[in-house]
């Protein structure tokens, strides 16, 4: 009877709390409402979403919407500013900072390219994962990439990326691309050529985003003595090569003017016959019988008159 059963507790446990049970996250808190689903299995007209993107931590609420609204678009849609301002009631400003957050997280990526008249475009490109924004793995050529792409003229100017600057691994960038090729005059004379040079480096005065440089300059004086040698005025040319330029600027004027000269070259003046030569002037001379002024193919000291009066009295 002295001696007490060890497997017998001293006292009672208390029950744990459910806030402090050891399964229980941190301030969770125990619900028994919340969001209910009635679900209906979609098969036309739908589009597939990641989690990662419909509840990023770090997006905000409208760059989650703008980023699945952008997925759900077909391929060649309109995407740029103007045309999402004018479908939500977001203005402009909220929807350019959604697509900046988007951009930054890999959903969203932007391309400038050159269109075959020399308009240069941005490309919008919209990734359902993020990764592939920054790390593109090698695809085969068959492969489909998993990417939806709007091009718009939106005409937003994009500074040059990283990857851009510098090689797949870390190598510096291969060299510019050479400048395409201009029309070449069939009499290139120097005062030609120099009269295309001149033009050349009065372009800056008309717009300073068109400052050449000598070798640029010296490349594209071919092309534009080719114009005027087809009978186009200095100021016809300078029309065409400053007219409807990006408003954003120009990456490489001289690739853009090189592309004018050859695509917009004017066709070859139509043929005229030549003109009939003026009679010839024959030298003034005084008559020695009157004194009177006379022209005369023949060297006669005499006028008409002078002269017939002599053969009457002959």
């Amino acid at each position: 009877m002295g001696t007490q059963n060890p497997s017998v507790p001293l006292h009672a446990q208390t029950r744990v709390a459910g806030n402090k049970h050891p399964n229980r996250r941190p301030g969770a808190v125990h619900r028994t409402g919340g969001l209910q689903h009635d679900n209906t299995r979609h098969t036309t007209r739908f589009t597939v979403i990641g989690n990662h993107l419909a509840q990023h931590g770090e997006l905000s609420l409208l760059a989650i919407g703008l980023g699945t609204h952008l997925q759900s678009l077909p391929k060649g849609a309109p995407a740029d500013i103007k045309t999402l301002a004018a479908r939500f009631p977001e203005g402009a400003t909220r929807i350019a900072a959604a697509l900046r957050e988007l951009e930054a997280h890999g959903y969203l990526r932007r391309e400038r390219v050159r269109t075959a008249t020399g308009r240069i475009i941005t490309r919008t490109i919209s990734c359902n994962q993020p990764a592939s924004a920054h790390h593109r793995p090698e695809t085969p050529a068959t492969a489909v990439p998993q990417r939806r792409e709007a091009c718009e003229d939106s005409g937003t100017h994009h500074p040059p990326t990283a990857r851009e600057k510098r090689g797949r691994n870390g190598a510096a960038a291969t060299p510019r691309k050479p400048l395409p090729a201009v029309p070449t005059p069939a009499h290139p004379a120097p005062a030609l050529l120099q009269a295309a040079t001149d033009l050349l480096a009065d372009l800056r005065r008309h717009d300073s985003r068109l400052l050449l440089s000598a070798c640029d300059t010296a490349h594209l004086a071919p092309g534009v003595a080719a114009w005027l040698e087809r009978d186009v005025t200095p100021a016809a040319v300078r029309g065409a090569l400053t007219a409807d330029l990006p408003p954003e600027g120009v990456r490489r004027p001289a690739a853009l003017l090189a592309h004018r000269l050859a695509a917009q070259l004017p066709p070859p003046p139509p043929f005229r016959a030549p003109a009939d030569p003026p009679p010839p002037r024959y030298p003034m001379r005084n008559c020695d019988g009157c004194d009177r002024a006379f022209r005369s193919p023949t060297p006669s000291t005499r006028c008409r008159d002078c002269r017939s009066d002599l053969q009457e009295a002959a």
